[in-house]
């Protein structure tokens, strides 16, 4: 069996795919508010972060895919709706790349596109030093959330990201998750797709969203989620547990 972390008892199966910074217990007081009766939540660590740290692997997407077919394989899920956050995302679409017959729905929270998203220049080095640097990735995370958070949620937040991931597998999954261009695989694709952006993200913002994952979609739909940026679950995690079981419920 993958290793994983399953909330609830639920009809409803979901796969819960984390960010580049998480892991599969990354996901912060959300999780207290999950409807455990409707919904059945598989939370995947990646090869290379939390309990599959040591696993060795490629550090792709595709293996991402791969390992979360496996394991509802494993959990005899038939069907399921994928949930994914920033580059979990994007993960996510590649799990419907490859088998779009088994998603049932689609969530992308703050997501990354499944076209390429370019770094330049500062950002560039701020990211790519951020797998062997503690201080790029706090400052990656202080930029994500619009320079509202505590210095104490960040620090926390730096260093379980440091803790829960091997530099190498950090540095490998950039490299997919800002290169690869597969938006020709899913776009078109009438699935049930709801994308939730915080209004403090300056990065992978409402006018992205618009120009990538609802044009990808043509039945998207698209929440400005208040009070928050890149990571909602941490920071308005009951409105967010809330908006995000209406939509799976619908």
């Amino acid at each position: 069996m993958i290793s994983h972390r399953t909330i609830g008892t639920g009809e409803h199966a979901v796969i819960v795919l984390h960010d580049w910074f998480g892991t599969s217990t990354g996901w912060g007081p959300f999780l207290d508010h999950l409807d455990g009766d409707t919904f059945t939540y598989a939370f995947l660590d990646y090869r290379g972060y939390g309990e599959r740290a040591d696993v060795a692997g490629e550090f792709t997407l595709a293996e991402i895919a791969r390992d979360a077919l496996d394991l509802a394989d494993q959990l005899g899920w038939e069907r399921f709706s994928l949930v994914g956050h920033s580059m979990g995302g994007k993960a996510a679409q590649r799990v419907l790349a490859e088998a779009p017959h088994r998603v049932r729905k689609l969530v992308g929270v703050t997501p990354v596109p499944a076209a390429a998203f370019p770094l330049e220049a500062d950002a560039y080095d701020l990211f790519h030093g951020a797998p062997g640097r503690p201080a790029n990735r706090r400052a990656i995370l202080d930029m994500a959330t619009g320079s509202r958070a505590t210095g104490v949620w960040l620090d926390r937040m730096t260093a379980r990201s440091v803790a829960g991931s091997r530099p190498e597998a950090v540095a490998a999954y950039l490299d997919e998750w800002t290169t690869l261009d597969f938006a020709a695989k899913i776009s078109g694709s009438r699935l049930p797709v709801k994308v939730f952006v915080g209004e403090y993200d300056p990065a992978l913002s409402a006018e992205l969203m618009r120009a990538t994952w609802l044009t990808h979609y043509p039945e998207a739909e698209l929440e400005i989620m208040p009070n928050s940026g890149h990571y909602p679950m941490h920071e308005i995690p009951v409105a967010f547990a809330t908006a995000l079981e209406a939509f799976l419920r619908a």
